[in-house]
């Protein structure tokens, strides 16, 4: 048994789909999966589980890897990697029989009601039940060859399980990854019986985007930029900031509801209230986004004011699936996103109507992007990176939508779920309220 950090780890493993259940396969890398090299996303899900180690070892740990498995032959390319080639060649996923993701098994005597709390704690104090992922490889043909998923099960014993995630982001996005936990827990609640899955299989097909402008030659430029000049084990370097703490903030239904009211009822009148797009997460949005301009101008006690007239961004994710010139159905598995950003200047953000002025910019870049599809796409990238260079940007990850309570192995529904790769960025990310439906849960990183 190894000892790392906090944890003992128990058991390291591959699990694979049933053998010869999916044939040897490649995947192209559409103009939505590009841009999203070498993003990782690290997801954390906690359960109560009152039983010793032992117990978890006998009785539990067995259906969840057979689950595993018989569920990974539908979403095929998690247990696949991501063959990167040197310039000018195409990166893509190939899975071929026996392809795998890692699955470690660990114990932690960690507080397990301290380590799943809302209250602030020490940033690093998750990292241990985060698995990593293994360290990609260079075949004789000099492509890069880079594993896509990790999982990690952490029992705490007597008090609860931490099942961990990481995967390439480039693979699919936040809803592509949702669907694959959701149906995973399904297998594994009904004991090993695929016929649940029936009726929510993902289509697994490239060809549903479409590219008229030609955007992929952009992105492609992009990823050879960044596999020439990076070296084989490429992920987010930037280490986690020290002296900092995240914590987890709830806003109820009624809360949500009266920031709404707050925000129509600041309106000059009815028909500026009626072209609003007003919705929970808009709201809940522009709020976090003025308090924490708010905060961090507290925090570093600016007097001078010098920066009151220089534009502050806020990135949000788009699903574009259903809103593009082509159509691309909701169980469409790979990445369907272009980034929503929106500019405010720093004084109106900070003045009376704050959260008006950014309920109005995120809602109407919601209705243009709901328009628009694909125009622009070329720039897209781009005007992000400028953006991001100001150091004056907050991103919001994850999503209400996603549905991440719904994820019961058969144990009862999380009691905590987490994304930690934004300690890196220090984005917020958001979730479904796990008590309360219409509430909102807000994770952040705090100084």
């Amino acid at each position: 048994m190894a000892q790392t950090g906090t944890i003992k780890v128990l058991d390291s493993s591959h699990v694979s789909p049933p053998p010869s259940s999916v044939p040897t396969t490649s995947l192209p890398l559409t103009h939505f999966d590009l841009p999203w090299f070498p993003c990782n996303i690290e997801r954390l899900f906690f359960y109560k589980f009152s039983h010793p180690t032992l117990h978890f070892m006998e009785t539990t740990l067995p259906m969840l890897k057979c689950s595993l498995s018989l569920t990974l032959q539908h979403f095929f390319p998690y247990a696949a990697n991501i063959m990167c080639p040197q310039p000018p060649g195409k990166p893509y996923i190939h899975y071929i029989d026996g392809d795998f993701v890692t699955f470690t098994v660990a114990e932690s005597a960690a507080d397990f009601n301290h380590v799943k709390a809302n209250y602030p704690r020490d940033i690093k104090l998750l990292r241990p039940f985060v698995p990593q992922l293994p360290p990609a490889r260079v075949a004789e043909d000099g492509i890069r060859v880079c594993p896509i998923t990790a999982f990690q099960v952490t029992v705490f014993p007597n008090s609860g399980i931490c099942i961990g995630s990481t995967y390439w982001h480039v693979v699919g996005d936040g809803k592509s990854f949702m669907h694959f936990m959701r149906s995973w827990t399904a297998v594994c609640r009904s004991g090993g019986d695929l016929t649940c899955l029936e009726n929510s299989l993902p289509l697994i097909n490239k060809d549903v985007i479409k590219d008229p402008g030609g955007i992929e030659l952009v992105r492609l430029k992009n990823y050879w930029h960044w596999v020439s000049f990076s070296n084989e084990n490429s992920g987010p370097t930037h280490a986690i900031a020290e002296d900092k703490v995240r914590a987890t903030f709830v806003l109820g239904r009624a809360h949500a509801e009266r920031l709404k009211h707050l925000v129509t009822g600041q309106c000059r009148d009815g028909v500026e209230s009626e072209q609003l797009h007003i919705s929970t997460f808009v709201v809940t949005s522009a709020f976090v986004w003025v308090c924490l301009i708010k905060s961090k101008d507290s925090a570093t006690n600016n007097l001078s004011r010098d920066d009151d007239d220089k534009f502050y961004f806020l990135l949000f994710p788009f699903d574009c699936r259903n809103r593009l010139e082509f159509p691309v159905p909701p169980t469409y598995f790979g990445n369907c996103l272009r980034p929503g950003v929106v500019d405010v200047t720093k004084s109106e953000l900070i003045g009376e109507n704050g959260i008006l002025l950014a309920s109005k910019v995120i809602g109407n870049k919601i209705k243009e992007m709901e328009r628009s599809g694909l125009r622009g796409a070329e720039h897209w990238i781009s005007t992000l990176v400028e953006r991001m260079k100001s150091r004056r940007l907050t991103a919001v990850a994850g999503s209400p939508k996603f549905h991440v309570y719904d994820t019961d192995f058969g144990w009862g529904r999380p009691c905590k779920v987490e994304l930690t790769h934004i300690d890196y960025d220090g984005a917020i990310s958001l979730a479904e309220c796990k008590d309360e439906p219409g509430g909102i849960e807000l994770f952040g990183k705090q100084a």
